[in-house]
């Protein structure tokens, strides 16, 4: 899809399409059939820029068929290179603008608590995107209403725009902030299914929930792997058949 629409981002896509795996086949509660069911669990991608990633993602479980997702970043299309909630079934909210996924998400589970049902807010947000005071803001109103149906993910690739984020702004200690806004937080592999699929499902005890998933940008294709410029390239066909042929042999 990448490759074919000359987009971007795919290095950010990588590093986290493990995390929309899980959080479709093992954990969020939803029906393909019926998107917009009103006892669904609710998901934000707030990094909107890996929307080719949510995309592939709903295909592959059902929302649509898979041959639409070659309109993407084609002209006149419904599937922006960020993701857009216009006409594409599964999509909550349209992000680009960083730091708008966790207020978003927190105020639904606020409503989904005041309305007392069980439904669930997940957001996954960039790590580089935590320099959005927004968030921490929307952290601060998530713990006051003990918000323990919304979960964060952090997709902890240590890689934003042009450089480190510890080069950028410094985000560690990361746990340690988190905890002091008191928020259950855990650490894992964003990148073993099981670990995550536990630290999704975890008990957080009366507090929002935020998981840092330590992932490799460019996850599964050893020339885009920890390299910053794949947040803005896209393969060539060479390029392409060679990432195609290193993530068939890693599954």
């Amino acid at each position: 899809m990448v490759s074919d629409g000359g987009s971007s981002h795919i290095g950010a896509v990588l590093s986290c399409v493990d995390i929309l795996a899980v959080l479709y086949a093992r954990v969020m509660r939803y029906d393909c059939l019926n998107p917009d069911w009103p006892n669904r669990d609710r998901f934000i991608l707030s990094k909107g820029h890996a929307g080719v990633g949510v995309y592939a993602t709903l295909a592959e479980f059902g929302f649509f068929a898979k041959e639409e997702l070659a309109k993407h970043y084609t002209d006149g299309s419904y599937f922006s290179g960020h993701v857009s909630h216009k006409n594409i079934p599964g999509v909550e909210f349209s992000t680009g603008s960083l730091g708008h996924g966790l207020p978003v998400a927190a105020g639904i589970a606020l409503s989904a608590k005041m309305d007392g049902t069980d439904i669930k807010s997940y957001v996954l947000t960039g790590d580089g995107e935590l320099a959005e005071g927004s968030n921490w803001e929307a952290m601060l109103f998530a713990s006051h209403h003990k918000l323990d149906n919304l979960v964060l993910v952090i997709d902890r690739n240590n890689l934003q725009s042009m450089t480190t984020t510890e080069k950028t702004i410094a985000l560690e200690p990361l746990e340690e902030k988190l905890a002091a806004f008191n928020w259950q937080v855990c650490s894992v592999d964003g990148h073993d299914h099981d670990a995550l699929e536990s630290a999704l499902k975890m008990s957080s005890n009366g507090h929002p929930l935020a998981v840092i998933a330590n992932t490799t940008k460019g996850k599964g294709v050893s020339y885009m792997e920890g390299k910053v410029e794949w947040h803005y390239k896209f393969p060539n066909e060479g390029q392409l058949q060679e990432a195609i042929s290193e993530l068939e042999k890693g599954e």
